[in-house]
């Protein structure tokens, strides 16, 4: 039983999840604790009463936690990778890179408490000095997604931690291992109890005590449409910051003077790679009647020599879906497609049992042509291993197309002209753009987030984090 951790404590829950290996559904990876809401309620206390000393700790002593957490992450990452391959699905090798990318922003976040800023001003008035400073805001909810189980609660926890917040933070109920393991390493890290608590349960129940309670200043939420303007609500009724990264349906432009290799590599890995369970997937291709057909055909020979296969075996390019609820809505979202007058020009089967005679919920990658920006695939994120391509006459059109969605978080360019380069990335709604590279990749050390529908707030990640972990204090002083 794998418990959570509230005051410094382990506890026992009140049900149990089991977690499964969508690789091999005979696998039980564990058996984890689910809170009830008194138990959320108890984190929330503990946090809210370690608040008022840790907001006033040490630069030095929250460097130094979260370098050695940082330090902790990296030394081990063939473990973690591996529990996070075998309880999320994405390949042995993605799910290193992203504990990689998890130990590297403690690392980076543990940089940043020695470097928190602030200004010294001149008043208009004479004899007046002006101090504008950050503080932290207090107990931080931090409410996270299945798809990337170590690094998305990394970088939450750290720039929560390193400003000198306290934290009750809740994982997706469907990859609780790899939340666990990283709030073991924090439980060893020296931190003083209730500053960090793990709280694993229903959203209904945990989800809605952090939403709630007056104790918690502020929420920052990863996960979907739906859920994150439950959480706007409930925060704007009580008057609570809040942080929202929702939905993607990014596209991908391909224009006729793109390098075909070069655009064909950073649609596979944007759109397939991880399963497509990324909220940076390109899962919308817009493609220019120059280059379309040639495209296609490449994409098509590209994605027959993906192997898909156990998560952890080596070789594997796709992995499984992540659970039998997802890999419904990939199937069904395919049908829909081909209803609306869609091609399915390869892949979108379902594959019962992996090279090994196991069980598990894979799927070949699904490419699906002469789609229009009305149809719902074209609408509405899949978050699977699902691709459309919409045909353009030219870069307006295709830009147009691109920028035709309630989305707006990562789009993405195939082109050797530095014009239509230098125009997209100013034109492009989005809020991160990749030229000549997949949209899904981002690095730790820069903002992430987008606009329209897909992000609420300030950025995540970089230097940035500070706009939503801290808040700004000017103090006048006449000598």
């Amino acid at each position: 039983m794998f418990k959570n951790l509230i005051a410094g404590e382990w506890q026992d829950g009140h049900a149990v999840s089991r977690n499964i290996n969508p690789s091999d559904t005979r696998d039980v990876i564990g058996e984890y604790a689910q809170a009830d809401a008194a138990q959320a309620d108890l984190a929330i206390a503990a946090a809210t009463a370690a608040f008022p000393a840790w907001s006033l700790s040490t630069p030095q002593q929250r460097f130094d936690i979260l370098d050695a957490v940082g330090t902790e992450i990296l030394a081990r990452r063939a473990e973690l990778g591996d529990l996070l391959a075998r309880e999320e699905g994405k390949t042995l090798p993605e799910a290193i890179g992203e504990v990689v990318r998890a130990g590297n922003i403690f690392k980076f976040f543990a940089g940043e408490a020695l470097r928190p800023g602030g200004e010294t001003l001149p008043s208009v008035r004479p004899g007046v000095g002006v101090d504008v400073t950050r503080e932290p805001i207090g107990v931080v909810g931090l409410i996270t997604p299945w798809n990337f189980p170590i690094a998305i609660p990394a970088w939450k926890i750290a720039p929560a931690l390193a400003f000198g917040n306290c934290v009750v933070f809740k994982p997706a109920d469907l990859v609780p291992g790899s939340a666990w393991a990283l709030a073991e390493i924090l439980s060893r890290s020296g931190l003083p109890a209730g500053v960090f608590n793990l709280v694993m349960g229903r959203g209904s129940v945990v989800g809605e005590k952090l939403l709630n309670d007056p104790r918690v200043a502020a929420i920052s939420f990863t996960g979907s449409v739906a859920t994150g303007q439950k959480v706007a609500a409930a925060a704007v009724a009580r008057m609570a910051k809040f942080q929202l990264e929702m939905g993607g349906k990014n596209p991908m432009i391909v224009l006729d003077d793109a390098d075909l290799g070069v655009a064909v590599n950073a649609a596979v890995n944007s759109g397939f790679f991880s399963t497509g369970q990324r909220c940076t997937a390109s899962s919308r291709l817009i493609v220019t009647d120059g280059i379309h057909d040639r495209f296609i055909a490449a994409m098509v020979d590209k994605m027959k020599t993906l192997k898909i296969d156990d998560a952890r075996k080596s070789g594997t390019d796709i992995g499984p879906v992540v659970d039998a609820g997802q890999l419904g809505q990939d199937v069904d979202y395919i049908a829909i497609a081909q209803g609306e007058g869609g091609r399915l020009a390869q892949g979108g089967e379902r594959i019962e049992h992996n090279a090994d005679g196991a069980p598990g919920f894979y799927l070949t990658p699904a490419l699906i042509t002469d789609t229009t920006a009305a149809m719902r695939i074209n609408r509405e994120e899949v978050f699977g291993p699902v691709v459309s391509v919409m045909r353009a006459k030219n870069y307006e059109e295709a830009l147009a197309l691109a920028n035709d969605s309630p989305f707006g978080l990562a789009s993405g360019i195939a082109t050797t002209s530095l014009k239509y380069a230098t125009h997209f990335k100013r034109h492009s709604q989005a809020g991160m753009v990749m030229v000549n590279l997949p949209t899904a990749g981002v690095d730790y050390h820069v903002p992430f987030g987008g606009r329209k529908g897909s992000s609420y707030g300030p950025r995540e990640q970089g230097r940035h984090a500070a706009e939503f972990y801290t808040t700004v204090k000017t103090a006048y002083t006449q000598a």
